[in-house]
């Protein structure tokens, strides 16, 4: 039986229209697809960011390698100071000729030659070293401080220590007792509790009986890491960063990462282990780094807070800027020599193995044995840091990315365009990025304010379906509330071309207080205090209220003011939609907000609002000139808003 042409089973033509209109309906219900990693964060080792300050190691110098090529004032001896209370006399010295590892040449040597009568009565007398923390240590009474050393005893008896911490005119803070028992290097613990606080302790290693030994990885953290991790970071300045959700951390550093020369290239190998077994080495910005906060602590970080590690490793060329040929045509810029490429290459793919690989692997055994026995998940690599695009740079970065590439085609690689929005550097990355359908390239841009506004329609133009981009730094050369809505506005745009913009991060993140090489920086701090800059609110504004489908039409403003800039997305997990509102103007303005298109939502939304006088900053003296104020309002789905001068508004609808 033949069935006719108007029979009530559908034709295949009419299956594939009913489907196209579903999928369009879908389409325009749930808006483009954009990036679920777009806001992210950048670490590098400037500004004092690690030893000193992320890192919660309280010692400085604490393995005696400091050394004049780091700063000319700066030898082993750096941040202490030879004691001998009580009458009592002896002496130091620095030497080589038994390290605890290779990584680790230099350590201390104390001759206790004479202990002085006082000891007997007063529990002062001794020969020691005291050490002065980065411009003190701050300790409370309450808190614990874990204390250990590495001792090998020359001398045949052993020798006891008192270990102390002591306010600087010497009032005891807390002390413990310690005995040597091995000629062999080996480590010593302890526990100190302060009875007092103190902003400015030092550190007091003190031996009480006479003899001879070697002293190295003198070491002192608080107890309350983030996340209580052994070797961990500053709890404070941790949270800070976590409680911006990022989507992924790029570490560990820009220029930090390709170096001063090739002899400073940061090697993630030299990095992991046992701490003791860790390189030193000069940083690239005029100071010394323990590695201390290494490519383990970067990856443990990561997961502790959900976000992805992004790790930047030099494309076998040095930084053009080596040698201080800032501005001079990167002639610095020197390449690892090609007979020397393979071993180079194949510590690229070692990494991806130590990151992901298992335990039975040489690379993921070594994870294990750090304790970490499940992989990390390791997605993105990046190869290079705004490098001078070379025939030198271009041999080598080929090279790394095609093995990578044919090996784990997993691995996402992250290139790199250059240090400007433009210029040759910048279009000779982008063609090497089409040639060789290089994944992410990474641009990095610092101007204006007035530049962020009136490009905000930079990615518009894009190639879609095409290389990706990563804005890996970028910042208005401000920390006003002027500056931080800038780039609020350009956000925005970041936002709305959510489909080519896989990833953003501000830079840098971290400045020291007295010890800062680049003076626009997210969060500024010393020893005690901290001042989050209105960048800092802005970039955890949009970082904890990301989405994943980007909605246009949604607020209507006035398309020809180029101060206003408006952004809504969807957050498919929570259902939540965010909008956001910019007015870079000095006078509020006026916007329609109509969110029908997304069915039943709650009433009562959180609204958080950023604004202030436009040149108000906050600074360590006065941190809270400039801070976002959350509420609750009652919203309608259709409704007008507001924006405030110089103002970033983010409010957050939840559906039915």
């Amino acid at each position: 039986m033949k069935l006719k042409s108007h029979s009530l089973f559908p034709t295949i033509e009419t299956l594939f229209l009913l489907l196209f209109i579903s999928f369009s309906l879908q389409a325009a219900q749930d808006g483009k697809k954009i990036s679920s990693d777009l806001f992210g964060l950048f670490f590098e080792d400037i500004n004092y960011s690690a030893d000193g300050g992320l890192y919660a190691e309280m010692v400085q110098n604490r393995s005696f390698e400091y050394n004049p090529t780091e700063r000319r004032e700066w030898n082993p001896f750096s941040y202490w100071e030879y004691i001998a209370p009580g009458f009592s006399y002896g002496r130091i010295s620095v030497e080589t000729a038994s390290p605890i590892h290779l990584n680790n040449p230099h350590y201390m040597v104390l001759d206790i030659e004479h202990i002085g009568h006082e000891a007997k009565y007063t529990g002062i007398s001794g020969v020691g070293i005291k050490n002065f923390g980065f411009d003190g240590m701050v300790v409370k009474a309450g808190d614990k401080y874990n204390f250990s050393m590495f001792v090998r005893q020359i001398s045949k008896e052993p020798v006891s220590f008192t270990i102390s911490l002591q306010t600087p005119k010497g009032k005891m803070l807390a002390e413990t007792k310690l005995v040597t028992s091995s000629s062999d290097w080996k480590q010593y613990t302890a526990s100190l509790a302060p009875i007092a606080s103190n902003d400015t302790a030092n550190l007091v290693v003190l031996a009480t009986s006479e003899g001879k030994v070697a002293l190295d990885m003198i070491s002192l953290f608080p107890e309350k890491t983030f996340k209580n991790r052994p070797n961990g970071l500053n709890a404070h300045l941790a949270q800070l960063l976590a409680d911006m959700k990022p989507r992924f951390i790029r570490f560990p550093g820009g220029c930090l990462a390709h170096g001063d020369g090739l002899g400073n290239m940061y090697r993630w190998k030299n990095t992991i282990g046992p701490i003791e077994q860790r390189k030193e080495q000069r940083n690239i910005w005029g100071y010394h780094q323990t590695t201390g906060l290494g490519y383990y602590e970067f990856f443990q970080f990561c997961e502790d807070i959900g976000a992805k590690p992004l790790p930047v490793l030099p494309a076998a060329v040095s930084c053009q800027n080596s040698g201080g040929t800032w501005q001079i045509g990167g002639v610095g810029q020197k390449a690892l020599p090609l007979n020397e490429m393979q071993d180079y290459i194949q510590e690229v793919l070692d990494l991806i193995e130590w990151a992901n690989g298992p335990v039975t692997s040489v690379w993921g055994a070594k994870r294990a044995a750090a304790g970490h026995p499940a992989p990390f998940h390791l997605q993105y690599i990046g190869i290079g840091n705004e490098d001078k695009i070379t025939p030198e740079f271009e041999e080598r970065f080929k090279m790394i990315f095609n093995v990578v590439k044919v090996k784990h085609p997993e691995i996402t690689v992250v290139g790199t365009v250059g240090p400007s929005p433009d210029g040759d550097d910048f279009t000779k990355g982008w063609k090497l990025a089409d040639d060789l359908k290089i994944p992410i390239v990474d641009e990095h841009y610092y101007t204006s304010p007035e530049w962020f506004i009136s490009h905000q329609n930079r990615y518009d133009s894009y190639k879609r379906n095409a290389t990706e981009v990563y804005l890996g730094e970028y910042a208005s050369w401000g920390n006003k509330l002027r500056n931080a809505i800038s780039e609020a506005a350009y956000m925005t745009s970041l936002e709305r071309n959510g489909d080519v913009v896989r990833m953003a991060s501000y830079a840098p993140l971290f400045a020291k207080k007295n010890f800062t090489q680049w003076k626009t920086d997210m969060i500024f701090f010393d020893n005690v205090n901290v001042s989050l800059t209105p960048n800092y609110f802005v970039q955890k504004m949009f970082s904890a209220n990301q989405g994943d489908y980007y909605f246009d039409k949604v607020i209507s403003k006035d398309e020809k003011d180029i101060n206003q800039a408006v952004s809504c997305v969807k957050d498919s997990k929570t259902g939540d939609i965010i909008l956001k509102m910019v007015n870079f103007g000095n006078t509020p303005k006026s916007m329609k907000i109509n969110l029908s298109r997304f069915g039943s939502i709650v009433s009562q939304a959180e609204q958080i609002v950023l604004t202030s006088n436009a040149d108000a900053e906050n600074t360590l003296d006065n941190p809270q000139r400039v801070v976002p104020v959350t509420s609750t309002v009652k919203i309608h789905k259709s409704f007008e808003y507001v924006a405030p001068a110089m103002s970033l508004t983010v409010i957050r609808v939840k559906t039915k």
